[in-house]
């Protein structure tokens, strides 16, 4: 029997029932202050997640705009392909059951998978691509288990298509999913990149990526608590990016890669309009299939096809265009005359400089290929006399070369729309001290071998082409441009390219002086007379053959000289041309034997086209093996042409036979529509001009 009194037991059920109520309050309090968390502090937060969970902004991709040739062609394009998606906000806690779905189910690599949903920068609401071009399989077996995996589902995007396969690549350019180190520069930050998005990694491709990506558009649906689409609400349409029209020529691009295809050579061509600076082809071998990249677009890393690429020796991606850098061999004595007869240095009057076979300068001699005499600049230029252009180099010294190559452009990037345009050097005291520290002094050696294109000189073929074309043209020097017209959309007006020229102001008897000696080189027994050029054209250009390493150190071809040329159509005294074209081909040996060749093919492709007839046998063989025994107009060792005299002119070829590379092979090399009244060719003043 207890011992407590009442008024204790009373006073214990007091403090009892006090204590409950006080645990009551508590509990109360904590969830008023909970609602009032929830209600009224993250109201709007709340809010925005309750909205949506459900609904829910699909992306719409914006197709990217196409990019056509200057006739109208369509170079690179986008074609619809179903490409598999991961949902974030639908994927369960443990990530692991989907991405063993994606393995197993899907054939995603796990690797590929893993590194894709587990992306912290990646948006918690944007669908992450994990697929491309998935199968039928694909889409039958995500269709019969939506109820288990909402969070993996299939989209129509368009997939980049380059119609031509690996012709033109470098210039076209391709497509990637934009990096983490891009993401870090400003640049792309203040255009509204993110992670994921797909962006031009190369050629046009990036130049004008703001042109070409479009804006996207979205779905707005509303999905239940499973992330189940119920219904659509609200769509806005995507918006393409706008379409470029370039100066291409896909037919005479074609004829400039063939040319160091079949023969297995690496090196680069152009080909442009000196004119106005419009790249009618740019050639770079080895090349490579911008296809690989537009279908394995999530995983450069991975894709066996994209890592061959990326570790071929042999760089396929680099454009020796605008970053290969060379010695200009002899093709620079063009500047280097015109630059001291501008000066003051060798006037058109006194011009005469002696060879001697060479110059001994600095304790060594350095020679030349033969004994001209004493040759005048024309002689000089057309029999390439190195002796002439050693004492010329010594004569002008380093300042006044480097004044007039600045100029020129030598050294510097041209302008051209493309990205990742390389430099070079050029002679200079740092580039002295940098290669030479123990002997930092610029000598008459150095300004000897600068005067011949060896030494300090280093070259991009864009610079030499852009620099020599506006001499051809009496000192107006055009930007090198692929752009012709950006076409307008909705959201774009359209776009024309704006000429940049720079004006040297030089003197016409200097300008009619080097044209003529370029027309002589061609023309007059010159370095280039074997090419064979239709005489009709009135070709002229100049020889290079450049020297990678001392001869009697040159062993196996990787070490022979480096072959270039350079020409202009058609040219005279008075005549400006209408096509330029340049062609390097690595460890070719002598420029007239291994570039020209290339350089005559261009030249054939463009006048070929424009004359709406083939010029040469050798060109109506490669578009059309079966019809050149028949069709062909044969070009006579004097210059006269069958055509010329026959009204019965060759059809042009039907097919692309000859020209494995080309895609799609069913179209024409040369487009039907090509100009076939033949304007006559001026004829050049063929006799020898005063000294």
């Amino acid at each position: 029997m207890s011992k407590n009194s009442p008024k204790e037991g009373s006073m214990d059920f007091e403090a009892r029932v006090t204590l409950i109520q006080y645990l009551v309050l508590a509990v109360f309090l904590m969830l008023g202050i909970r609602f009032y968390f929830l209600q009224v502090a993250r109201h709007e937060e709340y809010k925005i997640r309750a909205e949506n969970n459900r609904i829910r902004d699909i992306p719409l991709i914006a197709p990217r705009g196409a990019i056509l040739d200057r006739n109208g062609k369509v170079l690179v394009d986008n074609t619809p392909a179903f490409n598999i998606v991961i949902y974030p906000e639908d994927m369960p806690p443990n990530k692991e059951e989907t991405i063993a779905v994606l393995v197993n189910a899907l054939g995603v690599e796990r690797e590929e998978a893993e590194r894709e949903i587990n992306n912290p920068l990646r948006s918690k609401s944007d669908p992450i691509l994990v697929k491309q071009k998935a199968t039928d399989a694909d889409l039958a077996w995500i269709a019969a288990h939506q109820e288990e995996h909402p969070e993996i589902a299939f989209e129509t995007q368009p997939q980049r298509v380059y119609l031509y396969g690996k012709i033109a690549c470098h210039v076209l350019g391709y497509i990637g999913q934009i990096s983490p180190k891009q993401l870090e520069n400003p640049k792309y930050e203040e255009m509204g990149y993110k992670t994921g998005d797909i962006i031009g990694q190369g050629g046009l491709e990036a130049y004008y990526d703001k042109l070409l990506r479009g804006v996207n558009g979205k779905r707005q649906v509303v999905v239940d608590s499973h992330g189940r689409l119920i219904r659509e609400l609200k769509r806005i349409e995507p918006i393409k990016g706008q379409d470029l029209v370039t100066t291409l020529d896909i037919d005479i691009q074609k004829v400039a890669e063939e040319q160091f295809e079949s023969k297995g050579d690496t090196g680069a061509a152009i080909a442009l309009d000196p004119r106005n600076g419009e790249i009618l082809a740019m050639a770079s071998y080895p090349n490579f299939d911008p296809n690989v990249f537009a279908r394995n677009v999530i995983s450069s890393e991975n894709r066996k096809e994209i890592t061959a690429i990326l570790l071929d020796p042999k760089h396929p991606l680099n454009n020796k265009a605008i970053q290969g850098f060379y010695p200009a061999g002899s093709t620079w004595k063009i500047m280097m005359s015109t630059a001291a007869i501008e000066a003051g240095i060798t006037p058109l009057n006194n011009s005469r400089l002696v060879c001697g076979g060479g110059l001994q300068v600095g304790g060594r001699f350095i020679h030349c290929m033969g004994n001209h005499g004493a040759p005048d600049v024309h002689t000089a230029l057309v029999r390439s006399c190195d002796g002439y252009y050693y004492r010329l180099g010594v004569k002008m010294g380093l300042d006044v070369m480097k004044e007039w190559l600045s100029k020129f452009g030598m050294g510097q990037k041209t302008g051209i729309d493309l990205p990742h345009e390389s430099m070079g050097s050029v002679p200079s005291a740092t580039w002295k001290a940098r290669v030479n520290p123990s002997s930092p002094e610029w000598t008459d050696f150095d300004s000897a071998l600068s005067g011949v294109g060896q030494g300090a000189v280093a070259i991009p073929p864009i610079q030499l082409i852009r620099a020599e074309s506006g001499i051809m043209m009496g000192g107006m020097i055009h930007t090198p441009h692929f752009l012709k017209e950006a076409k307008a959309t909705e959201l774009a007006t359209v776009i024309n390219y704006e000429d940049k020229s720079t004006d040297l102001h030089l003197s016409p008897d200097t300008a009619a002086a080097i044209r003529y000696a370029a027309w002589g080189v061609v023309n007059e027994g010159g370095t280039g007379g074997g090419i064979g050029f239709p005489k009709e054209l009135n070709v002229g250009g100049k020889t290079g053959t450049a020297q990678v390493i001392s001869k009697d150190k040159a062993v196996g071809k990787k070490l022979q000289d480096h072959s270039w040329f350079i020409s202009f159509a058609p040219l005279g005294k008075e005549v400006t041309p209408e096509i330029a074209v340049v062609a390097i081909t690595e460890n070719g040996g002598f420029g007239a034997k291994a570039s020209g060749p290339k350089v005559k093919m261009i030249h054939l492709a463009y006048f070929s086209k424009k004359f709406g007839r083939a010029l040469a046998p050798e060109f109506q063989a490669l578009v059309d093996p079966n019809a050149a025994a028949q069709g062909a107009t044969p070009t006579s060792q004097n210059g006269a042409t069958g055509g010329a005299t026959n009204s019965r002119k060759p059809a042009l070829p039907k097919t692309t036979a000859g020209i494995g590379a080309a895609q799609p092979a069913a179209k024409p090399l040369l487009s039907a529509g090509a100009t076939t009244q033949a304007t006559h060719l001026p004829v050049l003043d063929n006799r020898r001009r005063n000294p």
